[in-house]
C-alpha cells in the first residue's frame, strides 16, 4: 500500500451496542459486556475469529442492549465507532461477563440493520478516511484559521501542565506529529468532557464543524485550569499534579469550600503533630526518624495509601511513653498490708516483692526484675500479679500469650507490610501511657511456633535484663527501653518453655494450697465475693468451716481453688432461690393480711408449722440466716465426687499407692498388679511413657536379683519369678498420659506385695527412683506430692533421704499431720511399706547325709 492510500474498514459490521461511554477515533476504552447480544458477539466474532477483519467491530454508543433475547432491538444511533478490538478479559463472578478494550479508527453510519440474532450485524458507509500519513504537516491553507486557532489552544492546555510527567511530554508530541484533523478526536477524549459533549464529536462529521465543538471544550478547561491554580497555595515544582491527562479522573473546575477547609484543617494536623514531636520526649534517634517521616508527610498527597500509614505511624511515637513514669510507693510495712489483706500464704512471693522495694529504697535507678510464677492453675499468680502492681503504685498490663504462634505478635510487623502493626510489648506501653508499669506475661509455657516464626525467640531480647533497654521493635525500627518495665510471667510447668528463655527468668515455685489455706481463703475472700455476686448478705446465709471442709475434701479435689469458688457459687444460687421465694411469700402473706383481719392469727400458725416441717420453705425470714450443712451440701451439689477409697482398694496383695506431679499439681497414683500362668512376660497398661516402663523393668528386675533373700516366689514355688508366670503391671486411670522416674519405689512395693501375698499398709505412699543396685534417688515435687498425700487422708509417706531438705517447704501444721520416711535403699522401703516390717529370711541350710 503506498503512502497516502486510503484504508477501508468491512461494508458489514458487527454492532456492539453501549452505553457506558462514547468511544472516538484515535481513543481507546474499556466496556463491560453482559447483555445476551453483546456477549453472543464476543464469543461467535472475538474469541473464534482468527483473522485481523474479525477483530474490527462496530461500536453503537448511547444504546442499551435487552437484557433478553426475546426482546426488540431499540433505536440505534445513527453514527458510530468502528473499533479493533485490542483485549478480551472474561470473568464468571457474580455472573458471566468480558470486559473489551477496544480502539477507535474511524466514524461511520448506519446503512440498514441486516439481522438482529444472534447479534446484531449492519451494512456500514464509512465517513472518515484511514490513511498512512507520511507527511508530518499538512499545509495551513488546507487547514483554515479553525485548525490554527485549534492548535493554539490546544498547545496552551498542554504548557499549563507539568511537562516532566511523561504523559504530558507524549502528548504534547503528538500535537507536533500527528495531523490536525486527528487532534479533536482525541484531545475530547482526554479533557474533562460529559458524554453528551462527546456524542457532539462524534456526530460533527464535517472536519470545521468539529473543530467549532471542540474550540469552547478547549476554552473552558483552560480557564477551570487557571482558576484552579489561583485558588491552590503556592507550592514548588516538584509538587505539581497532573490534571487532565487520564480519561478516568474527573477534574473539578473550581475547588468547593468544603475541600479547601479540610485542606487547611489537615495542614494544621500535620503541624500539631510536628509540634508535639519537637516537644516529646523521645531519644535522639527516635527524634530524628520521626522529623525525617513528618518532612516526607508534608510533600505527600493524602489520596496516597502511604500517607495514612505514615501519619499513623508518627502518631504512635508521640503517644509512646518515652520518659512518663509512675512514681513507685516505697513503703513496705504497708506493701506487707496490703499484700497480706489480699492473698493468704504465698510467702515466697510476698518475700520477693518487699525485696524489691526495700533495694529500690535504697537505689532508685534499679533495672525491672524479671520474675515467672510457676504453679498449678487457680493459685492465684495473675491475681498475685495484679496485687503487686496495686502494692508498687504502677500501672497493670496483662498480655496472654497462650497459643500465640508468631513472632509478630511480640517484635511488631515491618512497616512495608499492608495492615502493618506495633507488638503487643509496644502497645501495651502506649495504653498503659508509662514507661515503668508492671507486665503480666500469662501462659508463658503455652506459646507456639510456626512458620511465621517463634515467639519466645522473641521474647529473649524482651526479658533479658542485658538487651532490653534497647529493644528494637518491627514497626517503630528504633529502641526503646524496657529496662524499668516489671516483667512477671506465669507457667503451669517449666518443662515446655525452651531453656535459653528460662535461664533469662527468675523461677518462683507456687505450690498447691493446703487444706487449711483454702478454708482460710475461702473465708477471707471466696465467700464474700460469691455473697456480693448473688445479692446476699451475711445474715441470710451462713457456711462453716466444717462444711467448707466438707465442700473441699468431698466435691473438689485441685491445688487451686477455682472449684472451690464455682462450688460455693453453686451454693449461693441455690440459697438467692429460697430468699427470693421467701420474699415473695411475706409479700403475699402481708396482702393476704390486708384482707383478711379475722384469719391472721390461723394463717400465721399455718406459715410457721409449714416452715419447720418443710424444706422448701427455708427462706422464710423467720429462720434466716440459712445454715448450710452436710445435708444442704447433698442437696445442692448432690453425693460426694470423692469418697476415701484407699482403705477399699487396698484390701488385697499387689496393690501400691504412689506419689506424682502434674501441672494441676500433685496427685495419688495406685499402681496394681496380677500374676497368672505363662511364658514370662512383663505386661504395662495405663498409658505410659518410655521412663516409667523402664522403672517398671527395673523393678522387676531387682526383685528377681533378691527373690532367694526375701525368699519371694512364684505360683509354683521356684526363686525364678517369670518362670512360666506372667505379670501384669496397670496403672488406673488409663487415659491419662503418665510418665517419670518417681513411680520406681511404688512398683518395687507392689511387685514385693503381689510376690509375697502380704498387704501393703493402707495409709503409706511412696515417691522415689530406684537404681538396679537398689538404691533410692531423689525427685522433684515433694511438696505438691505431700500436699496431695495429705489430701487423700494419707499419714506414713516414704521418700528419698536426699529429699529430706524439701521438707522445710511444707507447712507446719502439714508436717504434724504426717509421718515421714526417709529412705535411702529399697530395703527401707519395703520395712516401712508393710506391717512388720519386710525383713530378709534366713537361709535354711541343709544337711547332707555322709552314709
Amino acid at each position: 500500500m503506498t503512502a497516502g492510500s486510503a484504508i477501508q474498514i468491512p461494508s458489514r459490521l458487527p454492532l456492539l451496542l453501549t452505553h457506558e461511554g462514547v468511544l472516538l477515533p484515535g481513543s481507546t476504552m474499556r466496556t463491560s459486556v453482559d447483555s445476551p447480544r453483546n456477549m453472543q458477539l464476543v464469543r461467535s466474532r472475538l474469541l473464534k475469529g482468527t483473522s485481523l477483519r474479525s477483530t474490527i467491530i462496530g461500536v453503537i454508543p448511547n444504546t442499551s442492549d435487552p437484557t433478553s433475547d426475546c426482546d426488540d432491538l431499540p433505536s440505534l444511533h445513527r453514527i458510530g465507532t468502528a473499533a479493533l478490538a485490542v483485549q478480551v478479559v472474561g470473568s464468571n463472578w457474580p455472573k458471566p461477563r468480558y470486559t473489551l478494550l477496544v480502539t477507535g479508527l474511524c466514524r461511520f453510519q448506519i446503512l440498514q440493520l441486516l439481522k438482529e440474532k444472534p447479534y446484531p450485524v449492519a451494512e456500514v458507509e464509512q465517513l472518515d478516511r484511514l490513511e498512512q500519513f507520511t507527511n508530518q504537516h499538512k499545509s495551513e491553507e488546507e487547514l483554515g484559521e479553525l485548525s490554527e486557532q485549534f492548535y493554539k489552544y490546544a498547545v496552551q492546555l498542554v504548557e499549563m501542565l507539568d511537562m516532566s510527567v511523561p504523559a504530558v511530554a507524549k502528548l504534547r508530541h503528538l500535537l507536533d506529529n500527528l495531523p490536525r484533523e486527528a487532534l479533536p478526536d482525541i484531545l475530547t477524549s482526554i479533557i474533562r468532557t460529559s458524554n453528551q459533549e462527546k456524542l457532539q464529536i462524534l456526530d460533527a462529521v464535517r472536519l470545521e464543524e468539529r473543530f467549532k465543538v471542540t474550540i469552547p471544550l478547549l476554552v473552558r478547561q483552560i480557564e477551570g485550569l487557571k482558576l484552579l491554580q489561583k485558588t491552590r497555595k503556592p507550592k514548588q515544582d516538584d509538587d505539581k499534579r497532573v490534571v487532565a491527562i487520564r480519561p478516568n479522573r474527573r477534574i473539578s473546575h473550581i475547588p468547593s469550600t468544603t475541600e479547601d477547609e479540610e485542606e487547611e484543617e489537615d495542614h494544621d494536623d500535620v503541624v500539631m503533630l510536628e509540634k508535639k514531636i519537637r516537644t516529646s520526649s523521645m531519644s535522639e534517634q527516635a527524634l530524628k526518624v520521626c522529623l525525617k517521616e513528618i518532612k516526607r508527610l508534608k510533600k505527600m498527597p493524602q489520596s496516597m495509601p502511604e500517607y495514612a500509614l505514615t501519619r499513623n505511624y508518627l502518631e504512635l511515637m508521640v503517644e509512646l511513653p518515652w520518659n512518663k513514669s509512675t512514681k513507685d510507693r516505697l513503703e513496705i510495712r504497708a506493701a506487707r498490708i496490703l499484700l497480706d489483706n489480699d492473698h493468704y500464704a504465698m510467702e515466697k512471693l510476698k518475700k520477693r516483692v518487699l525485696e524489691y522495694l526495700a533495694v529500690r529504697q535504697l537505689k532508685n535507678n534499679l533495672k525491672g526484675p524479671i520474675l515467672c510464677f510457676v504453679g498449678p492453675p487457680g493459685v492465684g499468680k495473675t491475681s498475685v500479679g495484679r496485687s503487686i502492681a496495686k502494692t508498687l503504685g504502677r500501672e497493670f498490663h496483662r498480655i496472654a500469650l497462650g497459643g500465640v504462634c508468631d513472632q509478630s505478635d511480640i517484635r511488631g510487623h515491618r512497616r512495608t507490610y499492608v495492615g502493618s502493626m506495633p507488638g503487643r510489648i509496644i502497645n501495651g506501653l502506649k495504653t498503659v501511657g508509662v514507661n515503668n508499669p508492671v507486665f503480666l506475661l500469662d501462659e508463658v509455657d503455652k506459646l507456639g511456633k510456626s512458620l511465621q516464626g517463634d515467639p519466645a525467640a522473641a521474647l529473649l531480647e524482651v526479658l533479658d535484663p542485658e538487651q532490653n533497654h534497647s529493644f528494637t521493635d518491627h514497626y517503630l525500627n528504633v529502641a526503646f527501653d524496657l529496662s524499668q518495665v516489671l516483667f512477671i510471667a506465669t507457667a503451669n510447668t517449666t518443662a515446655t518453655i525452651p531453656p535459653a528463655l528460662l535461664d533469662r527468668m527468675e523461677i518462683i515455685q507456687v505450690p498447691g494450697y493446703t487444706q487449711e489455706e483454702k478454708i482460710e481463703i475461702a473465708h477471707r475472700h471466696l465467700i464474700p465475693k460469691q455473697l456480693e455476686q448473688h445479692g446476699l448478705t451475711p445474715q441470710q446465709i451462713q457456711i462453716p468451716q466444717v462444711t467448707t471442709l466438707d465442700i473441699i475434701t468431698r466435691y473438689t479435689r485441685e491445688a487451686g481453688v477455682r472449684s472451690l469458688d464455682r462450688k460455693l457459687g453453686a451454693i449461693c444460687r441455690a440459697v438467692a432461690v429460697k430468699v427470693a421465694e421467701g420474699q415473695h411469700k411475706e409479700t403475699k402473706s402481708d396482702r393476704a393480711e390486708v384482707g383478711e383481719e379475722d384469719c391472721k392469727e390461723h394463717v400465721t400458725e399455718d406459715a410457721k408449722t409449714e416452715s419447720i416441717s418443710d424444706t422448701a420453705d427455708l427462706a422464710l425470714p423467720p429462720e434466716m440466716p440459712i445454715l448450710i450443712d452436710f445435708h444442704a451440701l447433698k442437696d445442692i451439689l448432690g453425693p460426694p465426687m470423692y469418697e476415701k477409697e484407699v482403705s477399699e482398694r487396698l484390701s488385697q496383695p499387689g496393690v501400691a499407692i504412689g506419689l506424682a506431679w502434674t501441672p494441676l499439681g500433685g496427685e495419688i497414683m495406685f499402681v496394681e498388679a496380677s500374676r497368672m500362668d505363662g511364658e514370662g512376660q512383663l505386661t504395662l497398661t495405663g498409658q505410659l511413657g518410655d521412663v516409667m516402663k523402664e522403672s517398671a523393668h527395673l523393678a522387676i528386675s531387682w526383685l528377681r536379683s533378691n527373690a532367694k533373700r526375701y525368699q519371694l516366689t512364684n505360683a509354683s514355688g521356684s526363686f525364678d519369678l517369670l518362670d512360666n508366670t506372667d505379670i501384669h503391671l496397670h496403672f488406673p486411670a488409663g487415659a491419662v498420659t503418665k510418665d517419670g522416674p518417681s513411680a520406681g519405689v511404688t512398683i518395687v512395693t507392689c511387685l514385693a506385695s503381689l510376690f509375697s501375698e502380704r498387704l501393703v499398709c493402707s495409709d503409706v505412699a511412696m515417691t522415689g527412683e530406684i537404681t538396679l543396685r537398689g538404691l533410692v534417688l531423689p525427685v522433684g515435687g515433694i511438696k505438691d506430692k505431700v500436699l496431695a498425700a495429705h489430701r487423700a487422708g494419707l499419714k506414713r509417706i516414704i521418700i528419698p533421704r536426699r529429699n529430706e531438705k524439701d521438707l522445710e517447704e511444707i507447712a507446719v501444721n502439714v508436717r504434724q499431720d504426717l509421718t515421714f520416711v526417709m529412705a535411702s535403699c529399697l530395703d527401707e522401703v519395703l520395712n516401712a511399706a508393710f506391717d512388720g516390717g519386710f525383713a530378709v529370711k534366713p537361709r535354711v541350710e541343709r544337711v547332707n547325709s555322709k552314709l
